[in-house]
């Protein structure tokens, strides 16, 4: 995962409303109540490695905090492979928090907020929200409701999800290898069959067994095999496994592992990140943003180019990317609103959470451009978790129109067929378990490309059959069906 502005996040960056874009001494559009009251302390926990200055920066926040809205803040990081457990097991202990970091891929935003471990904030939004209701393009809040209700306030950041291949540039130049006309998974054989008969030491296709080719349709459940084709006209949900499209990838993978282009070991590597530091590899697939090439350049220490490998499309995964929610056991839900309202509209505190203390972990170049001191080390944050990512400063590298350009990517960005759908899954709660145990014995195998689909994905379908997929798709069905008539 990556980290800090410099660095790409899983699905991070931002749309830009200039006019809120406010200073330190602007306020963040929430009643300031001052030091008349006394301070109550919100409980924020949020996910990434513990920073060792992270209490030495809350105190700065509290501050801040105190004299703007009446209320401290306490910090919680939980590394990001232990996130979701510990927080499942305190929200269901009912332990007092206030604000949690949430979203589609980690603490399940729709599941936990079905689940009343969030409150709806609807209200709340209205009464001390209204700078992240100016802020937000309206397809963050509508495409993040959850049976028609916000329960979380998404990360002002990129809006779109938009797939690209990702070179590490000193192998193009080395061989001349021309890169732009790579589209395809298929595509890139040539510059893959290059490297291997000329590198030996170097992968040419780096991947770990969290991948999965791309193929052009929107998973109702991520990771499981059941879709909608993003050119659907009958929002028929089918099993990716039996499309001509996954059919074709999977083939094409087990062709470029027998031929070597793939880690030999990649169904079973939980990263990639030692090839990644190393530099030895040719191109993986990653999820972009604007000038995302200047991040990941910034963050890896080495030239790096992309090139699109699918249309810009807004998931609900997108959407959902990056979320904080107000927890359910909150003792101060109207303080935890005001902050959450401050940290997305007040430029001061937004890059004193990301950034740390001016002097200290940065300095100022210009008025919105920082350079990163030594001392940045010891605070270094997962910028695309933490809010309103338009307001964080520029790098020395970044162009000035770095926010305008995510506007232009944000607008650019088609629909999914089932943006704003979320599926109750607790009529087929017993089948959903079934089939996850049959994706972790098939899944990893088959998407890296190291068993013959030929004869493993016959088998993988007979068992998710037998575990009840086809149930769950059928349940599934039957709710799109009924969304789709309601939202017409």
């Amino acid at each position: 995962m990556a980290m800090k502005k410099k660095r790409l996040g899983t699905t991070v960056a931002s749309l830009l409303v200039t006019a809120l874009a406010l200073t330190a001494c602007g306020g963040g559009g929430s009643a300031s109540q001052g030091t008349a009251e006394q301070p109550v302390e919100l409980l924020w926990y949020t996910i990434g490695t513990p920073q060792k200055d992270t209490d030495r920066v809350m105190e700065e926040v509290s501050k801040y905090t105190k004299e703007k809205i009446g209320a401290t803040v306490k910090m919680t990081q939980i590394d990001w492979g232990d996130y979701t457990q510990k927080l499942q097991v305190m929200a269901a202990a009912g332990e007092p928090m206030d604000i949690v970091f949430t979203s589609s891929w980690a603490f399940d935003y729709v599941q936990n907020a079905r689940k009343g471990a969030f409150l709806p904030i609807d209200d709340l939004l209205k009464e001390h929200g209204q700078g992240i209701v100016e802020t937000l393009d309206p397809a963050f809040l509508e495409g993040s409701k959850v049976d028609g209700k916000n329960y979380g306030i998404p990360a002002n950041k990129e809006l779109p999800a938009q797939e690209v291949w990702r070179f590490n540039k000193q192998y193009l130049d080395k061989y001349n290898l021309d890169y732009t006309n790579v589209y395809s998974l298929e595509s890139l054989e040539p510059l893959l069959k290059t490297i291997k008969e000329n590198e030996p030491s170097v992968t040419p296709l780096s991947l770990d067994k969290n991948h999965k080719p791309y193929v052009p349709y929107d998973y109702v459940i991520e990771g499981l095999p059941m879709a909608v084709a993003l050119d659907t006209t009958d929002y028929k949900i089918v099993n990716l496994l039996e499309t001509p499209e996954m059919k074709q990838a999977l083939e094409t993978m087990h062709k470029y592992y027998k031929a070597g282009y793939i880690p030999a070991e990649a169904a079973t590597m939980t990263s990639a990140t030692d090839i990644q530091t190393a530099g030895t590899w040719l191109v993986d697939r990653a999820t972009t943003q604007p000038f995302a090439d200047n991040l990941w350049t910034e963050s890896l220490g080495y030239p790096i180019v992309s090139t699109p490998a699918s249309e810009s499309i807004i998931y609900n995964w997108s959407v959902m990317g990056s979320m904080q929610a107000i927890s359910a056991n909150s003792e101060y839900p109207e303080k935890a609103m005001q902050f959450l309202n401050l940290l997305n509209t007040d430029s001061y505190l937004r890059n004193l959470v990301d950034s740390g203390i001016e002097g200290v972990h940065y300095e100022k170049v210009s008025d919105n451009v920082m350079n990163n001191l030594d001392a940045s080390k010891n605070y270094d944050m997962p910028t695309f978790s933490l809010g309103n990512v338009m307001l964080t400063y520029l790098n020395p590298t970044d162009p000035e129109n770095k926010w305008e350009e995510f506007q232009k990517f944000n607008d650019a960005g088609k629909p999914a067929p089932l943006l704003g759908f979320n599926f109750d899954t607790s009529n087929v709660s017993t089948e959903i378990a079934t089939v996850q145990n049959v994706k972790e014995e098939f899944w990893s195998a088959l998407m890296t490309g190291t068993v013959d689909p030929n004869e493993f994905t016959p088998k993988a379908i007979e068992k998710f059959k037998a575990a009840g997929l086809d149930k769950i798709i059928e349940e599934a069905q039957r709710q799109l069906d009924e969304w789709r008539a309601a939202n017409q």
